[in-house]
């Protein structure tokens, strides 16, 4: 990506030396024919095995992005506040915390300088906000929480199929705190028209509509490569064929459209595909084929 002629993200600096971190926060399980749509059963679990109750196992991996004066991690898990009930319902499980995966690399919350939520799903946000002498506050008291404005107000007037999945007690507190700031993003003329916006050097983010409204898919520049933080446009490797679309997106024939040219530009420039979920693997290329964009390889952040 070139640099841009005006940063959105104003403030921050060039992050074309950055350092990259996978941050593991856990694993939950959720339905298997959710996540796969109309895919049947008999193909999607030689893949990825559903337990008795048709659950499959998914990561909640986030990324954090060190430089020179800021701490950014990108989507921060499901957080610890809520009640046994609603966990329950997700079977929470592994050893991985936020605060024990930023301790292991040195860090703690309170040196994170800015949040970038790609969107505002309990599974990505919800370790923004905890719980504090039975208050709701910021988790990472000194840092800025990025969201854009199309997204929020998405969110925060939520649709009742989306309804269970925007908690008000992850969203609400952080505009309350203060710390909430909206990216200067603009959105494409036609929805279907996926594009990169420039937030700073070093840091653009895909704007998709498929899944749901305005969410943002990092691009971040690191040793030459493009690495895209995959958030749920493509959830694991299992779904990088088109039709492999989770039922959870809220306009799957869009989502269609905005794999098939990520994917496209992604097989032809080597970007390196950073995946939030797949319970297995961390990062993934792909290649074209005569089937279509195919999974070439997986591997580590660390092997780049």
């Amino acid at each position: 990506m070139a640099p841009p002629r005006r940063s959105a993200w104003p403030g921050l600096p060039d992050l074309r030396t950055m350092n990259l971190h996978t941050i593991d926060t856990g694993f939950f399980k959720l339905d298997g024919g959710a996540m796969f749509g109309v895919v049947p059963k008999p193909l999607w679990s030689k893949h990825h095995p559903a337990d008795a109750n048709n659950l499959c196992t998914w990561a909640m991996r986030c990324l954090l992005v060190e430089t020179e004066g800021h701490l950014i991690l990108i989507d921060n898990g499901i957080g610890d506040k809520q009640d046994a009930k609603f966990f329950g319902h997700y079977e929470l499980h592994g050893k991985d915390t936020l605060a024990g995966s930023l301790k292991k690399k040195g860090f703690s919350p309170d040196d994170i300088t800015d949040v970038f939520l790609t969107h505002l799903h309990f599974d990505h946000c919800g370790g923004s906000i905890r719980m504090e002498g039975g208050k709701l506050v910021p988790a990472f008291k000194n840092a800025t929480y990025w969201s854009n404005r199309f997204h929020w107000e998405w969110a925060t007037r939520p649709n009742a199929r989306e309804k269970a999945s925007f908690l008000k007690e992850n969203i609400l507190p952080i505009q309350e705190s203060g710390q909430l700031k909206f990216i200067d993003v603009e959105r494409p003329e036609e929805a279907a028209t996926p594009f990169v916006a420039d937030l700073f050097p070093g840091f653009g983010a895909l704007l998709v509509n498929g899944h749901t409204d305005a969410m943002m898919v990092p691009h971040l520049t690191w040793k030459g490569r493009t690495v895209c933080f995959m958030a749920d446009l493509l959830p694991s490797v299992h779904h990088v064929p088109l039709p492999w679309v989770m039922a959870y997106d809220t306009r799957p024939l869009l989502t269609l459209g905005e794999k098939a040219a990520f994917l496209e530009t992604a097989a032809d420039h080597g970007h390196v595909l950073f995946l939030e979920h797949d319970a297995t693997h961390e990062c993934a290329l792909v290649e074209r084929t005569d089937k279509g964009v195919r999974l070439k390889e997986t591997l580590k952040l660390a092997d780049l």
